[in-house]
């Protein structure tokens, strides 16, 4: 998933795929230590598009505090 993308979609949207893709890292994570997963580069793939989410609703909050704290200083 692109960043591009991420960015598109509203912050409930990007809370429901965070949780989703936590519980497919887990899921991975699990095959990885039994031996069961073939594709081990999805791991790799789905830590980073948590990474991404991440930074996006950070971004986002970073955002609202500073218009919250600029229109306190007034």
């Amino acid at each position: 998933m692109k960043a591009s993308e991420i960015r598109e979609l509203d912050d409930a949207e990007l809370q429901r795929r965070l949780g989703s893709l936590r519980e497919e890292l887990f899921n991975l994570r699990f095959q990885l230590a039994t031996g069961q997963l073939e594709n081990t580069s999805r791991v790799r793939q789905v830590r980073k598009d948590i990474a991404r989410i991440m930074t996006i609703l950070h971004e986002r909050e970073l955002a609202q505090r500073r218009v919250t704290s600029a229109g306190r200083g007034k």
